[in-house]
């Protein structure tokens, strides 16, 4: 369905708005537009921590993060490899707008089971929206952020929300969609801006692309 990526109906867009790259993980696979991605081994299953070395990141804080801030983290990781799109652009003029369904109901129910003598390492991640503190942390990022719960990946929502955020006055945003739960994964984020190559910025392209 990609092959159609230049199809007519992705030329009715918000006006100025382009998708310049994305980057999609599930289960199985890593898959990019334009990005390149680092060699990885063929192993299954593909944990964040293979997918971590194999960029080459140094960051001693990931390794304390939860399965859905780890998954969005190495998104962005693999959407910025080699090409830091933010370059050039004011860091206070970038946002976020990330979705996701369950949550962290992973670290919730490990929370819950040790109630009695609580973890506060476990007790900052009870909260989705960590995942973008934690991104925004590692880039620089200060722009307006706001995060979802949605029972499935809308386009439609991601459209709009998107269009309302860069009608403020950001330049840019990181957008998309993260959930995790337990070993199932189903990322895919957006690097969306006002300047660029990409492809028009439609509903029709973010569903395109999600279901690759």
């Amino acid at each position: 369905m990609l092959n159609s990526i230049h199809d007519q109906r992705f030329h009715m867009s918000a006006p100025h708005i382009v998708i310049n790259n994305w980057i999609t993980i599930n289960n199985t696979t890593i898959k990019a537009g334009t990005a390149l991605l680092p060699p990885l081994p063929a192993v299954s299953p593909l944990t964040p921590e293979i997918v971590y070395d194999a960029l080459q990141c140094s960051y001693p804080k990931f390794f304390k993060m939860d399965s859905l801030c780890k998954w969005a983290f190495l998104a962005t990781e693999c959407l910025f490899y080699k090409n830091d799109l933010s370059k050039g652009i004011d860091k206070n003029q970038v946002g976020i707008a990330l979705t996701t369904a369950r949550g962290c109901l992973d670290v919730d129910k490990r929370y819950l089971a040790g109630i009695s003598m609580p973890s506060p390492a476990l007790f900052v991640y009870t909260l989705p929206n960590i995942m973008l503190g934690e991104i925004c942390i590692r880039h620089g990022f200060k722009g307006e952020q706001i995060s979802m719960i949605n029972e499935r990946y809308d386009p439609n929502e991601l459209f709009f929300t998107v269009s309302s955020i860069l009608n403020t006055g950001m330049d840019a945003t990181l957008c998309g969609w993260a959930d995790v739960n337990g070993p199932e994964r189903d990322v895919c984020l957006f690097w969306v801006s006002k300047k660029g190559p990409g492809i028009p910025f439609t509903v029709e392209a973010l569903r395109a692309i999600y279901t690759g």
